[in-house]
């Protein structure tokens, strides 16, 4: 059954539809020699190409800067070295461009490159900026080319793998499809290559259930970052904001049409003959609205304030959804300044549970003194008031229903 985001009102017609694809390593270099695989990357242009010729409008997310980089320094493996990986991934970037704007410009089909890290989308107003020249970028027929910039990110402010980073960039445009390319035809049970009775898993609709249901533990390539888990991970944010997410076979590019087309023919179902091989996750219903997934998911989590039970069923209780209070909070952890992000734990008697997260309007210094007090009570133990609680329910994303 095709799928369209509700969220996305940028659509060039009605039958229009925006596609992120990423591609991995593991799809665009040889793992032993680094050299490119130039027949997989026609493909995926070609590809490319027919669904822009169909009317969509397609983003790509691009990994592999590191192993392009090595082929050109003639290096046999990916070093140990941070400072030496972000060299080569520098070396490998401008070549990695080249190589698609060569097989792109036979075509005469203008790409543009897109770096970003985890820290350009941590403040709001260039989270907008980059969601504008993306935007302006597909309304221009642009090919935006994504990839994570390797040669300034540390493990702090990296997305971890470019399976995170496609779904961050699928939410940041509200793309109806986010299709992770992989070297398996879709998510499968158990490793096929170990497991004769790993068996294919077709439809997901409930992430809680599959994780339990399926062995995913299988690392990436050597030159890569990512496996299935981390696809599991960018599956889950994609489809909270809205977007369907296709996982199938790196080799095949070719049936990202086919699914398309199958989607478009088929009345109501989700998955038919027509379809070639994939694991499909069912986009959400009810997305996050596009502020409250830009603090899920595009900020980085500075610390952690622990609530009571009353709090809490304040914060989830749909009639209330309420804001937090200095009242309700038992405990901080971390060092955060005002208007960063942090998580909301409640203290239960076997486990602690995250209950959301939110931008605070204390440091964990000010709310170390004002926990457990009413908010009238703050100006006279801080001298000043900020705001009458912590976290605004406006700046607050909820991750449970109830407790």
């Amino acid at each position: 059954m095709l799928h369209k985001n509700q969220a996305n009102t940028n659509r060039t017609s009605k039958s229009s539809l925006t596609i992120v694809i990423k591609i991995g390593t593991s799809s665009i270099c040889n793992e032993v020699t680094h050299f490119p695989l130039l027949s997989n990357l026609s493909s995926l242009v070609e590809a490319v190409l027919e669904l822009k010729a169909n009317g969509h409008r397609i983003v790509l997310v691009t990994s592999a800067a590191v192993g392009t980089g090595l082929r050109r320094l003639n290096m046999a493996e990916k070093p140990s070295k941070l400072a030496a990986r972000q060299a080569v991934a520098a070396v490998g970037q401008g070549r990695l461009m080249a190589l698609y704007d060569d097989l792109f410009g036979q075509f005469h089909q203008p790409v543009a490159q897109i770096l970003l890290t985890k820290n350009d989308l941590a403040d709001r107003s260039q989270y907008l900026n980059a969601v504008n020249c993306l935007e302006e970028l597909l309304n221009m027929g642009v090919v935006p080319i994504v990839n994570e910039n390797d040669t300034i990110s540390t493990q702090g402010i990296r997305f971890g793998d470019n399976d995170t980073l496609s779904a961050i960039a699928a939410g940041m445009i509200k793309a109806d499809y986010l299709f992770l390319l992989t070297d398996v035809d879709c998510l499968y049970t158990d490793n096929p290559r170990t497991n004769p009775d790993a068996k294919p898993v077709t439809v997901c609709d409930d992430m809680e259930q599959l994780k339990q249901q399926v062995s995913v533990t299988s690392m990436g390539s050597s030159l890569g970052t990512g496996g299935m888990a981390t696809k599991l991970i960018a599956a889950d944010l994609a489809i909270a904001a809205g977007v369907t997410t296709i996982i199938t076979h790196g080799a095949k590019p070719q049936n990202i049409a086919h699914i398309i087309k199958a989607d478009i023919s088929s009345s109501g179902e989700e998955y038919t003959d027509r379809h070639p091989l994939h694991t499909r996750f069912v986009a959400k219903n009810n997305p996050l609205l596009d502020r409250k997934w830009w603090i899920q998911y595009g900020l980085h989590t500075a610390g952690t304030i622990y609530v009571d039970e009353g709090a809490a069923r304040a914060m989830l209780t749909p009639r209330l959804f309420s804001s937090l209070f200095a009242a309700g909070i038992t405990d901080v952890e971390g060092q955060f300044v005002a208007h960063q992000a942090v998580q909301i734990v409640v203290r239960k008697k076997d486990a602690n549970v995250v209950i959301g997260k939110g931008l605070v309007n204390y440091t964990n210094i000010e709310i170390s003194r004002i926990k457990r007090c009413r908010s009238s009570e703050i100006a006279s133990i801080l001298g000043y008031v900020e705001a009458e609680c912590v976290i605004h329910r406006d700046n607050l994303v909820r991750v449970l229903d109830q407790i």
